[in-house]
């Protein structure tokens, strides 16, 4: 068994295919003064026959995933127009009298041996990126055919060193049964794709590789563990066909209650809605039963391209979110940028402590034309559905106060360019720091709803960095404290009437869905994958049970007691209780 990272959830049984590495011949003599003019043409050449490739992945991956990742290849083009980049290719050139190729080659090799050494995660995909982009040019510039995947329609699980965005978009989903990689990370944008395209993928393999993997070898890969067994006994292979089987039923299965509504067995009702991030992932939550949008990411507009998305091209897709969910709720954050979130195009100050610096609302109410901007497209789309505004990172309440009065700005603008929006848009704040917490009855009096981000509110109150492999054990959302925090949030927000729900990771963990229900909490915000295993449990419980085990839990001194309290489950006659047709002996 190989332990890597689990980037893409799912289990791929079958032989590998192992993607060569990409390597190349390159001219060892120097050029001619005289051939310095032809040696800059082909450079040029090479860049214009990369830019239309680019281009036209783009459009291949538009088709395919939506437009939101599609915008990874902006970032590619945006290297090739890059002066830096461009310089030194140039300068070697013409100071080192190098051939086009070999100047590629030597400034790839140096901006990635610079990127590497960072300790940035974000910026050691940037050199992915660049080495992706170099090697396509490198590709023109030698007249070398690219490396292409079995032409045959036999599935197979790819391997590769690291997988890059070109090679990506290129996969048939249907002949990829999954990937493994030596290389690479979660918030790559190869893992954003394979998630997308729905494909196993397990990443960062290379250090616990004892032996290669050949093409041909027998593999089973378990995205959601991060595991991948090499040259597997029959018994495992049976072991896992057989929990491929029990997915494929498990989903049949819960798609019997996609049409039931979300109520316990005692009468309490909680919208389930969805966190999504482009228009392909709205469409699974919906077909999962979604009752809205609890959280839509906007910053994937932003990111992986070359500039800022206009205000037009915002209102179209938040426009189209809406139209697409009619009546049903849609909560639109505003940019959330910073701390592990980095656009290529938006230069952010070093930092030592990104995720307590300049990020999110710190951002926008600082460079208040980014922010108004998107605030007008927000409210532009509101004509067309049930809009409402989420401002994320809110520590006081002057930062409401001032988002507020630009979003009155705006709405001031609208009405005398009389263009038609939601006057009495709903405005809401996500609720992710302690001090948010502690004056969460001030903020009540100022917003129409909480949405309580459970990913840094966690984070924020243990002083955990859930990213830091030393300390990352040490990340509890079951610890008292937590708990304690999510509880002052709710009853605050209880007392002042608004309403109030959940959109971290917390939201879609079953363990956790006794605490929403004890605390009555409106609406749970999740992941569409998580929908219907939620709602399976919710029917299943009974909301006065959950308060008393809350109550229980609130004595609990450690994390480890709450949770052996929590792994209490519905029994199988609770479950056919609840909805005989489906579930029976």
């Amino acid at each position: 068994m190989i332990q890597g990272i689990g980037a893409s959830s799912g289990i791929a049984i079958g032989k590998a295919f192992v993607l060569p590495n990409w390597e190349w011949d390159l001219p060892e003599q120097k050029i001619d003064v005289g051939d310095l003019a032809r040696e800059f043409d082909r450079l040029y050449e090479g860049i214009r026959t990369s830019k239309v490739e680019i281009e036209q992945m783009k459009d291949e991956l538009r088709e395919a995933v939506g437009p939101e990742e599609s915008y990874i290849f902006d970032a590619h083009l945006a290297i090739l127009d890059d002066p830096v980049f461009m310089n030194e290719i140039q300068g070697i050139i013409q100071r080192q009298y190098k051939a086009a190729e070999v100047a590629v080659k030597e400034a790839i090799d140096h901006f990635v041996t610079m990127f590497d050494l960072l300790d940035d995660e974000y910026m050691k995909e940037r050199a992915l990126d660049i080495k992706d982009v170099g090697n396509r040019l490198l590709k023109h510039l030698l007249g070398a055919p690219e490396i292409t995947l079995p032409s045959d329609t036999q599935p197979f699980i790819l391997i590769a060193k690291e997988l890059s965005p070109s090679q990506l978009a290129h996969l048939n989903p249907n002949h990829v049964l999954g990937i493994a990689t030596l290389a690479g990370s979660t918030i790559s944008h190869s893992s954003i794709m394979a998630r997308a395209l729905g494909v196993p993928l397990v990443v960062g393999i290379e250090s616990k590789l004892e032996e290669t993997i050949q093409t041909g070898d027998m593999l089973i890969i378990d995205g959601g563990l991060g595991i991948v067994h090499l040259h597997p006994e029959q018994s495992l292979i049976d072991l896992y066909t057989g929990k491929q089987i029990m997915q494929s039923e498990k989903k049949q299965q819960l798609k019997g209650i996609i049409n039931f509504k979300p109520v316990t067995q005692d009468g309490k009702e909680m919208e389930l809605s969805a966190n999504i991030s482009s228009l392909k992932e709205l469409d699974v939550a919906l077909s999962s039963g979604a009752n809205g949008v609890g959280l839509f990411r906007t910053e994937f507009l932003y990111m992986d391209r070359s500039r800022l998305p206009r205000e037009e091209e915002q209102v179209e897709v938040y426009r189209r979110v809406a139209e697409e969910l009619g009546s049903k709720p849609l909560i639109i954050r505003t940019l959330d940028i910073g701390g592990d979130k980095h656009l290529d195009y938006f230069e952010l100050p070093e930092e030592d402590n990104p995720f307590l610096g300049y990020r999110a609302i710190r951002i926008c109410l600082d460079k208040t034309e980014l922010f108004k901007t998107q605030l007008r497209a927000i409210l532009r789309a509101s004509h067309y559905g049930s809009v409402k505004i989420m401002y994320p990172l809110i520590s006081s309440v002057d930062e409401v106060r001032a988002a507020n009065a630009l979003l009155g700005s705006c709405k001031k603008e609208l009405r005398a360019e009389g263009i038609p929006f939601a006057e009495e848009i709903e405005v809401g704040i996500m609720i992710e720091l302690p001090a948010a917490v502690v004056i969460a009855d001030m903020l009540a009096d100022e917003v129409d709803f909480f949405s309580i981000g459970t990913n840094d509110l966690i984070q924020f109150t243990l002083a955990v960095d859930r990213m830091n492999e030393q300390i990352s054990h040490l990340y509890e959302p079951f610890h008292p404290s937590v708990l304690r925090m999510i509880q002052l949030t709710v009853e605050a927000a209880k007392r002042k009437g608004i309403h109030v729900g959940v959109c971290g990771e917390m939201a879609g963990d079953l363990k956790a869905l006794p605490i929403w229900l004890a605390l009555d909490v409106d609406e749970l915000s999740m992941s569409a994958h998580s929908i219907l295993p939620v709602k399976e449990r919710l029917l299943a419980l009974r909301q006065q049970e959950c308060r008393s085990l809350f109550n229980r839990l609130l004595q609990c001194r450690t994390s480890a007691e709450i949770l052996a309290l929590l792994e209490l489950k519905p029994s199988e006659e609770q479950k056919a209780e609840a909805f005989p047709d489906i579930f029976k002996s």
